[in-house]
């Protein structure tokens, strides 16, 4: 008979917690007696973890947004502190978020209870201070890109590569033909997917400058529709309130990432899972990014690898344009994407580049070599 396990779970960021939900689900398929409670969104809740609090929806970025909600964020992580205190956890499971989990895994070591990591902080761009904090305080760090491994292997830090969520995860439910009948979109000549991002400063700051390049690439190429992929971690009014400034074709598809970016020629992306998601399902793009000016000085002086998107890292060299801060500009992005959408030779040159960063990923069930793990760690199912 499977044993009764109770682990505590948090993911604070909509990427970090689709990674989760699958997890959980992997756990659950595997020992379907395992409780779960902790902090996440609704995916993870709809697997059956017992929340004490929606951070997903709370998910800030920046100085002054961070500084605003410093008060919001220490009530939760005392109140989450005495939930563990009464329900005695077996196991942590800590999915990025590393402001606030690796705090949270200090406490966790004072109370004894064993902490596994689950997507690693991105340690290799900035913040490579915090290995020192891993170490201590860490038990298990389960990665999911091949090159994260090696830095914790050196660093003396217990770490297994699973391969990586989403090349599970990231499939469409729909064909092009199907998504367009189904939302009775017409057929153009290109079809560019936006993804503002998952956090609502994401999308004021990135919105209008993507729609701002729709309207150079309709003056200039004419028959061409914007699919506009909002996550569910935004609400729909604020999308609409940014898009009523702009009269041409544009579909806004909720919850239809996948769908979206597999029926798209091109896709226009906010830095961060999406750009990976992008990647994984072949479709060429550019990179957008755009923050606070004090926010962007402090980013500037931190981070340590040459690129920002994920497919560019993962390739060692530039594959996708980047388009940040003062370059993240509708007058700079537009004549690239014009050029690149015109010449199928070099929207064929991005495609390959990026089925090369998707071979580089591992293999596939990366959730259920994960929970294998998790699982074994307390004594098996």
């Amino acid at each position: 008979m499977a044993q009764q396990h109770t682990i505590l779970i948090v993911a604070g960021e909509a990427s970090g917690e689709l990674y989760a939900s699958h997890l959980v689900r992997a756990i659950k398929e595997i020992n379907p007696e395992v409780r779960f409670f902790g902090l996440g969104g609704e995916k993870i809740q709809a697997e059956g973890v017992e929340l004490y609090c929606n951070i997903v929806s709370m998910a800030v970025v920046g100085f002054s947004e961070v500084v605003k909600s410093l008060k919001k964020f220490k009530s939760i992580f005392d109140g989450l502190l005495l939930e563990v205190d009464k329900k005695k956890p077996d196991l942590a499971i800590l999915v990025d978020y590393p402001g606030f989990n690796l705090r949270l895994a200090q406490e966790l070591k004072k109370r004894k209870i064993p902490v596994i990591y689950y997507i690693s902080p991105q340690i290799w761009a900035w913040g490579k201070g915090r290995i020192k904090t891993i170490k201590q305080v860490v038990d298990k760090m389960i990665v999911i890109f091949p090159f994260e491994e090696e830095i914790y292997k050196k660093a003396g830090v217990p770490v297994t590569f699973v391969g990586n969520p989403l090349l599970d995860i990231a499939k469409p439910a729909l064909n092009r033909q199907e998504l367009f009948a189904k939302f009775n979109i017409p057929a153009a000549r290109y079809t560019v997917a936006l993804l503002p991002g998952s956090r609502v400063s994401e999308v004021k700051n990135h919105l209008s400058i993507m729609l701002e390049t729709a309207k150079i690439l309709r003056e200039q190429l004419g028959d061409i529709q914007f699919l506009i992929l909002r996550s569910p971690t935004v609400k729909e009014e604020i999308f609409r309130a940014i898009m009523e400034k702009y009269q041409m074709p544009m579909h806004l598809l909720s919850a239809m990432t996948y769908e979206g970016l597999a029926a798209a020629d091109f896709a226009i992306v906010a830095s961060g899972t999406a750009t990976l998601e992008t990647a994984v399902l072949g479709t060429p793009m550019v990179i957008v990014y755009k923050v606070a000016f004090l926010t962007w000085l402090y980013l500037r002086s931190i981070i340590q690898v040459p690129y920002v998107g994920m497919a560019n890292i993962l390739a060692g060299r530039k594959i996708v344009e980047e388009f940040l801060q003062f370059n993240a500009h509708a007058d700079k992005i537009a004549p690239y994407i014009v050029n690149t959408l015109t010449k199928p030779q070099e929207l064929e040159k991005i495609k390959v580049s990026l089925a090369k960063v998707k071979s580089r990923l591992g293999q596939t069930q990366a959730s259920q070599r994960a929970a294998r793990i998790i699982l074994d760690s307390m004594g098996g199912a």
